[in-house]
């Protein structure tokens, strides 16, 4: 599929929600993709800003745990709940915001989103209590769903086929960097304030990209392709989405790859420190170090295999190096083959990491291109199916203690078989396939 045609120019008079004859920013008609494009640095920036808003918001967090345990004098298992509300809120937050964005464009509940965002972060720095922390934390993450559901509708809405895969491949390059700095950034900022000050410095990057977004990023939804109806119609689009065989087959397969990833960064940190008495340093550098083989293969994957290789192809690939590896972390783990040292584990997890670039911009690419009438419902179902099943599979890892990395492993390849299953059994990739239904 070739990329789209660039949309008719906008009408110079009020869009249908735009009743003053003279639109502010917020309401502005859709610019024409072709002009939308022409500033392609500048929306990739933007968009690769949203998407690293989230892990920027949960990882900068990570190192003040400690430190906010003490001074709001509550236990450890309370403070976690910060992080729990702030995921479960980014996880929700989407399948509200998504179809508020088929409705009345990506610009206005963006802009609102991040405004909240930035008001929530804010309050967070000043929360005198462990409950009011986790009641904002939520909000926050509610809020900044925006930035992740709407990023992948304004692609959507971009672009099309291969040029949508290329595009998601160079996003990674921006918001695959986030987990690594995050947690050096939250740290450097400890050394000069207290845990107040890492939410001072979120509230900081939050208003400068509402800034920029209110200045860089037009309407990308023009009017005429925006949704009419309240609840009841989005949900009825959300049904429709998910009883489209081959949509949901590729949603199911990006979800349980995301929980395999879930699950890495949940376990790796007991399995590489305690398990195989790694120093932090050295598993600073072996996360940071699989962080950028995922970087680096989702640009291969963007810049060299897609309009080249079936996309499905590069899919099937991605999946069956995860499986792979997922079999060769179990063996090692297990002490099939002898008691296995650090370095083969690392270079397993490594394989792994580095195998979701190929995977990861992929399905969301395929998903939505059978989604043109409803983007934001369909980031919306991606990014919340993403999410809850990375959450229920993060537990699961630690289920037999810090000592043994076989459940990691375990549930690693339990969640790479689901996905292969979901591909082959849902989506069918050796069959020709018919338009998804408007």
């Amino acid at each position: 599929m070739s990329e789209r045609g660039p949309s008719t120019a906008p009408s110079q008079g009020p869009g249908p929600d735009s009743p003053s004859p003279s639109p502010t920013p917020a309401s502005a008609p859709a610019v024409p993709l072709t002009a939308a494009r022409r500033t392609g640095l500048l929306v990739t920036f933007i968009l690769g800003g949203l998407t690293a808003l989230p892990p920027l918001s949960m990882d900068m967090y990570l190192p003040a745990l400690p430190e906010v345990t003490n001074a709001l004098h509550s236990p450890a298992a309370t403070i976690q709940l910060t992080l729990t509300a702030c995921l479960a809120g980014m996880a929700l937050g989407q399948l509200v915001i998504g179809p508020m964005s088929d409705k009345w464009g990506r610009r206005r509940p963006l802009l609102a989103g991040m405004a909240v965002y930035v008001l929530a972060t804010a309050i967070c720095a000043l929360a005198p209590t462990a409950e009011l922390l986790i009641a904002f934390r939520l909000l926050q993450g509610l809020a900044g769903a925006a930035a992740i559901v709407i990023a992948r509708a304004v692609v959507r809405d971009l672009y099309d086929g291969v040029e949508m895969a290329r595009f998601f491949s160079s996003l990674m390059l921006i918001s695959g960097v986030a987990p690594i700095i995050a947690p050096l950034i939250g740290g450097q900022v400890l050394r000069f304030a207290d845990w107040r000050g890492v939410f001072v410095v979120l509230t900081a990057v939050g208003l400068a990209l509402t800034l920029v977004v209110w200045r860089g990023l037009g309407e990308t939804l023009p009017p005429e392709r925006r949704h009419t109806g309240g609840v009841a119609s989005a949900l009825r689009t959300m049904r429709g989405l998910l009883g489209d065989r081959v949509f949901a087959g590729y949603m199911l397969a990006g979800g349980f790859s995301f929980a395999v990833l879930f699950s890495y960064i949940s376990a790796s940190p007991f399995v590489v420190q305690e398990i195989y008495g790694a120093s932090p340093q050295a598993f600073s550098l072996l996360f940071g170090l699989n962080s950028v083989g995922l970087i680096i293969v989702g640009q291969v994957n963007g810049k060299l295999l897609v309009g080249r290789v079936s996309m499905d192809r590069v899919l099937a690939a991605g999946l069956a190096v995860i499986t792979a590896a997922s079999v060769a972390l179990l063996l090692m783990s297990s002490g099939v083959f002898g008691e296995a040292g650090l370095v083969p584990v690392a270079a397993g997890l490594f394989v792994l990491m580095s195998a979701m670039g190929l995977v990861l911009p992929n399905t969301n690419a395929q998903a939505l291109m059978r989604t043109p009438h409803a983007a934001g419902s369909a980031s919306a179902l991606l990014g919340t199916s993403s999410f809850l099943v990375g959450a229920v599979a993060s537990p699961l890892v630690g289920i037999a203690g810090e000592h043994t990395a076989v459940p990691m492993a375990v549930v690693q390849l339990s969640c790479s078989l689901l996905a292969v299953g979901c591909f082959l059994g849902m989506c069918r990739p050796w069959r020709p396939r018919e338009p998804q239904p408007e």
